[in-house]
């Protein structure tokens, strides 16, 4: 499988990422360790967690994630060196960790890191990633609603001044090697990297956000800053968590499925213009006799800004299904194709 470079770091990542959150809730350890097992035998070496897994996020399932790779991890001598591993610290808004008070700042990161390498059960974090920013952001359905008014600009800055000398430290002790966002914006970003410059602090080497076709939220800003630069972007809902394998058609919502697990949750993707959305690729995937889910998985790691793909998956045929689409390159008409269906299908979620 092709390697991309991670940033301006000395890591290479397969095009293709394994996501874990479902380890722990939707997928037994067992399962999990089986999915790890195939996703190396495929070439892939960057595996993908959070200290919130597994999803949906609760007390109960906090953490589970993490040490399901820990186990793996432990029972396979010698596999560390071989993947590249990615986690993330919560921001604030979950009750369970760290008492609620779980804010990205240097005593929750420090507390976290700890808590993250003993569930993971290694030394080192090679990618360690802010899940999301304390401040006002677009990301998880706010989009609509989002306003970066009443923050104090100063305030903002000293806090992520903050936390690129607490990465620094981390870096300095080896426990973690580069460090990364999530769930970020244009100004967010650029803001890191010239405090980094400035102060001579550790530099983002990626961003990880969604992206799909049903969510192209990071062009064109977020992809300039991507490709300018050098700050990888880690796609993750590459599938719209279901939604671009035809899964949820006519009002279908199956058992066991993500959208049904999490029911009682608002799913800011269950719109009528989603659904028209996908009506209008599953048409274009037929007549290109090319599988919905291998369509939408081949656009994303085609794209000139993407350095890796997250894909996650409930069972083994979804998950060989997926890794088919990293072999697949779509044509230049196909992908015209897709450009017109955006035209008409612009910001459907």
């Amino acid at each position: 499988m092709e390697q991309r470079q991670l940033g301006r770091t000395d890591l290479k990542v397969s095009i293709a990422c394994l996501g874990t959150m479902t380890y722990g809730n939707q997928n037994t350890e067992v399962e999990g360790h089986a999915q790890l097992d195939r996703a190396l035998e495929a070439g892939i070496n960057f595996i993908d967690t959070a200290e919130m897994y597994a999803v949906p996020p609760s007390p109960d399932t906090y953490g589970k994630t993490e040490s399901i790779i820990g186990n793996w991890l432990a029972s396979r001598p010698g596999m560390r060196e071989k993947i590249v591993l990615a986690t993330k610290v919560s921001g604030r808004g979950l009750r369970w960790v760290r008492d609620g008070n779980a804010i990205i700042d240097r005593k929750n990161i420090l507390a976290a890191v700890e808590d993250s390498l003993k569930r993971l059960k290694t030394d080192y974090i090679d990618l360690y990633q802010l899940h999301w920013p304390n401040r006002p952001f677009y990301h998880f359905g706010g989009y609509w609603r989002f306003s970066p008014s009443g923050e104090d600009t100063a305030k903002v800055t000293e806090n992520l001044h903050e936390v690129l000398q607490t990465l620094g430290e981390l870096v300095q002790q080896g426990k973690i090697r580069h460090a990364g966002l999530s769930n970020e914006s244009a100004w967010g970003t650029m803001k890191y990297l010239e405090l980094a410059e400035r102060f001579s602090l550790p530099r983002m080497a990626s961003i990880q956000n969604e992206y799909s076709l049903l969510y192209r939220l990071f062009e064109p800003d977020l992809a300039e800053v991507a490709v300018r630069e050098d700050v990888s972007l880690l796609a993750y809902s590459p599938l719209a968590t279901g939604m671009l394998t035809g899964k949820y058609r006519n009002g279908k919502i199956p058992e066991g499925s993500r959208w049904k697990i999490q029911s009682s949750r608002h799913n800011q993707r269950n719109t009528p213009q989603a659904h028209a959305a996908v009506e209008a690729y599953l048409e274009l995937s037929k007549r290109h006799d090319v599988p919905l889910n291998h369509l939408s998985l081949a656009f994303a790691h085609q794209k000139y800004f993407m350095t890796s793909v997250i894909i996650g998956a409930t069972t083994m045929e979804q998950l060989n299904s997926d890794l088919e689409a990293f072999h697949l390159k779509l044509s230049n008409d196909i992908m015209k194709e897709i450009e017109q269906v955006r035209r008409d299908h612009p910001i459907p979620f």
